[in-house]
């Protein structure tokens, strides 16, 4: 008599980075991924695959980086530019953009996307922009010009929100000042006032070019929103 074997059991499938960059466009309007946010979300797919795989929750991935990031900033205040403390700053800074990142990439790889998990998301990300923010302020960039690069980046994202809730239902343009680059432009900053102290006003640099590059970008979405208006 032949023997019968069992049915072998497959865990869930997660899409690959092509197929992941795909629902993520379609989930920002069309828009696609160029540039630095495209490496981004391609380094963010490879993280994010064994946390879909292991079904955590992305409101879970989403607090655990809002906590993080206010770490960072609670740092930055607290122990000024240079040393040790700052590269913990860089680091806590990447960490937590990682896993604001990684909450939506497991749930677009799950095909678990929400309204509820979008507000969180939402309100978690301006937390973590108003933190990088205090980065910069706390590793010696000018009040009014952290203040500036912080409420550049609030007021895209609100011009973002308050479109969509008058009927526009996507923005269609990725500016050059997404979540990424403000992370990036905070964490590298952090890590110039340890690794090269006095070398630069890093922290005024940072928060100078954030700020150009959060004008530029409020303009783009400003145009992109006002067409589909």
């Amino acid at each position: 008599m032949p023997t019968q074997r069992a049915p072998q059991t497959r865990g869930p499938a997660v899409p690959d980075r092509a197929e992941y960059l795909r629902r993520w466009s379609r989930l920002h309007g069309g828009a696609a991924a160029t540039g630095l946010v495209r490496a981004w979300l391609g380094g963010v797919h490879v993280l994010a695959r064994p946390l879909a795989l292991a079904r955590v929750p992305p409101a879970a991935v989403t607090l655990a980086g809002t906590a993080l990031a206010a770490s960072a900033a609670w740092v930055a205040l607290v122990a000024g530019p240079g040393g040790a403390p700052a590269v913990a700053v860089a680091v806590l800074v990447v960490a937590g953009g990682l896993l604001d990142n990684l909450d939506g990439a497991v749930a677009v790889l799950r095909e678990r996307t929400s309204d509820r998990g979008a507000l969180l998301d939402a309100c978690c990300d301006r937390v973590g922009d108003a933190a990088c923010a205090l980065v910069l302020l706390g590793c010696g960039a000018p009040a009014w010009l952290a203040a500036l690069a912080g409420g550049l980046a609030q007021l895209q994202e609100y011009l973002r929100a308050r479109a969509q809730g008058l009927g526009a239902r996507d923005v269609g343009v990725v500016s050059v000042a997404e979540r990424p680059v403000r992370i990036a432009v905070a964490a590298a900053c952090a890590a110039a006032t340890a690794i090269a102290p006095g070398q630069a006003p890093w922290a005024l640099l940072g928060a100078a070019a954030w700020a150009l590059l959060g004008a530029v970008g409020l303009v783009q979405v400003a145009v992109a929103l006002g067409r589909r208006l």
